[in-house]
């Protein structure tokens, strides 16, 4: 039922009222107070009716904040003095889709245990319902002014940022970036700034594809830089000065050497490029390799002496101010590091590698990745499991893992030069051809 970003599928076949419903149940089983808040999809005002139904049934008061990014519910959280966050959205998909995410008071979506948890409730279909003067209440809430001020004291405080920025929303429920780069001294220009779940302005995800017009803007135009939203507002990518569409590694090695000192590590999945690795490295700054998914890159940054986490898709975490990938927070960080100098200098010190990608269609993908990794150990030392097989060695590293959709295994390969990519990349082949 729940992947790492919760539940998500189409409306009326996989995500339906009737779901909602249990879910609400299942999470009002264990919560006397939740916030729930919805991105701009239409139906995804059915479905937090149905939610709030079923929190409601079982004494659970609900604080719903409407349509609101999905970083402000997850801190309004803690902010409310809640048990449990539910956003309905399907951040970055298209709009055929909807879901249902769950936060903790720390700002983390639900972990594993907590899922299999409310699964298990939901299987087991006998839901604690109160009698009728024990229902919850339904309280509109508004938290989007407190967000704004948590965003202006990250960029430095009220007009701390002198510069020309063009936010690109995407039709989404991310307008508190605009917000808080206005009060941060921004001058602002939005584009698809009208929250339409139908995303007539460009796709939901904010990929260098679907933001071309952001970009054609910024290049066109005397903009310090740019920024763009998913549908919910937890990703967030930026365009520098000059109309460049940065990398999400890129981006990931800028947050990360701004935020952690020398000694510190940072949280970083299994793909991420080796060059972030690199340019930490010179810094004295480590990485700590995750599982593909916010929330794995979430649970590590909650440890000890990680001082941030990201993911290259444009989820950002800083664990001193929220577990929660936070969009606007992200927005504001990059308007701070721009004001001190130009992005379009600073990716010039960040390197780029050659990458190598297969796919390779496999009728039994699990099966032959557990080949892989039988062979794997009789021949690499720096070998890692937990999210598909990554090798490392000496000239850089590949990776082999199943995809979640469909009957493929991935082929990644990455090095510092383009012939031992294309080395890495044969030698990862070879693997999985030995192992089907």
């Amino acid at each position: 039922m729940f992947g790492t970003s919760g539940i998500r599928g189409p409306v009326g076949e996989v995500v339906t009222a009737e779901l909602a419903l249990q879910v609400g149940r299942a999470v009002g089983a264990e919560t006397d107070r939740v916030v729930v808040g919805r991105d701009a999809r239409d139906s995804g005002a059915l479905l937090v009716d149905s939610l709030t139904a079923g929190l409601r049934e079982t004494g659970t008061d609900v604080i719903d904040l409407g349509v609101a990014a999905t970083p402000t519910v997850g801190r309004a959280v803690a902010w409310r003095d809640a048990d449990a966050g539910i956003v309905v959205t399907a951040s970055h998909n298209p709009p055929e889709d909807n879901g249902l995410k769950l936060w903790q008071p720390t700002g983390q979506a639900y972990g594993s245990a907590d899922r299999e948890r409310i699964t298990e409730r939901i299987e087991a279909d006998d839901p604690d319902l109160q009698p009728w003067d024990r229902l919850g209440t339904r309280t509109a809430g508004e938290e989007r002014t407190r967000h704004v001020e948590a965003l202006v004291d990250a960029a430095g405080g009220p007009d701390a940022l002198d510069l020309s920025v063009a936010v690109d929303l995407g039709n989404g429920a991310g307008g508190v970036s605009a917000d808080a780069l206005v009060a941060a001294g921004c001058d602002v220009e939005t584009l698809n700034a009208q929250p339409d779940g139908r995303f007539p302005g460009r796709p939901s995800e904010p990929t260098p594809e679907n933001c071309t017009a952001l970009s054609g803007l910024v290049s066109g135009s005397d903009y310090d830089f740019g920024i763009a939203h998913d549908g919910d507002a937890d990703r967030m990518r930026a365009v520098a000065g000059d109309g460049t569409f940065l990398s999400g590694d890129t981006l990931l090695a800028l947050f990360a050497a701004d935020a952690a000192e020398a000694g510190d590590s940072v949280a970083v999945p299994v793909d991420t490029s080796l060059a972030v690795e690199d340019f930490l490295a010179e810094r004295d700054v480590g990485v700590v390799r995750t599982p593909v998914g916010d929330v794995f890159v979430s649970e590590a940054a909650a440890e000890p002496g990680v001082a941030f986490g990201g993911e290259p898709s444009g989820a950002w975490i800083w664990p001193d101010e929220t577990l929660c990938p936070d969009g606007p927070l992200a927005a504001v960080r990059i308007a701070a590091l721009a004001a001190d100098r130009p992005l379009s200098e600073r990716i010039d010190d960040i390197p780029t590698y050659p990458i190598r990608r297969a796919n390779v269609e496999c009728g039994d993908k699990l099966a032959v990745m557990d080949g892989v990794e039988r062979r794997v150990h009789d021949t690499y030392d720096d070998v890692e499991t937990m999210d598909g097989v990554r090798v490392g060695t000496d000239e850089g590293w590949f990776l082999v893992r199943a995809s979640g959709t469909e009957p493929l295994v991935r082929v990644t390969a990455e090095a510092r030069d383009a012939d031992r990519a294309e080395e890495l990349l044969e030698r990862a082949l070879e693997l999985l051809e030995a192992s089907r």
